[in-house]
């Protein structure tokens, strides 16, 4: 595995597990298979919460896993591996995601009129919020201004045309 890969697969790690994830998929990058008693082992992380992070990883098919019977104790042992072909996958599925959101967004942001009254720690809000609010923030009860969201929907536009050109929608 390269660098960019690995860095690539820690990063989604990350979201989806936190710090810990990143440790156990350090392990299960240097092996091709693995149990999650060895990579307790190897991490120090409780059992529980490695099953748990794997578990995780498993549902969005980055690790797979074998299952084997202890012949002493008749209980299942899991192994544990990478699923590097899975990766670029997981990567476009949440670009996928993060493309509906933002095309929500612009959506709305067109749809709507704005007014603020300027004030950094005070939200922006619709017209019809505005109505009933008599032109006053809620929030400093300063005179509530109309906003204009174009730098707001040319930035979206970019972030959506960049994100289907990746997509090659």
């Amino acid at each position: 595995m390269s660098a960019i890969e690995n860095n690539t697969l820690y990063k989604i790690a990350e979201v989806i597990g936190g710090k810990e994830a990143v440790k156990i998929v350090e392990v299960l990058s240097q092996v091709d298979e693995t149990t999650d008693e060895e990579i307790v082992a190897k991490t120090e992380i409780n059992l529980n919460n490695v099953r748990k992070i794997l578990y995780k990883l498993y549902d969005h098919s980055l690790v797979a896993l074998r299952r084997t019977r202890d012949k002493e104790t008749g209980w299942f042992i899991f192994h544990w591996r990478l699923q590097p072909d899975q990766w670029e996958g997981f990567i476009l599925n949440q670009k996928r995601r993060i493309l509906d959101k933002l095309q929500a967004r612009l959506e709305y942001e067109r749809n709507h009129d704005f007014y603020y009254c300027f004030t950094p720690t005070c939200r922006r809000v619709t017209f019809e919020e505005a109505m009933e609010l008599v032109f006053q923030c809620p929030t400093c009860n300063k005179p509530l201004m109309h906003f204009n969201n174009e730098k707001i929907i040319d930035f979206l536009t970019r972030k959506i045309n960049e994100l289907r050109k990746e997509l090659g929608d």
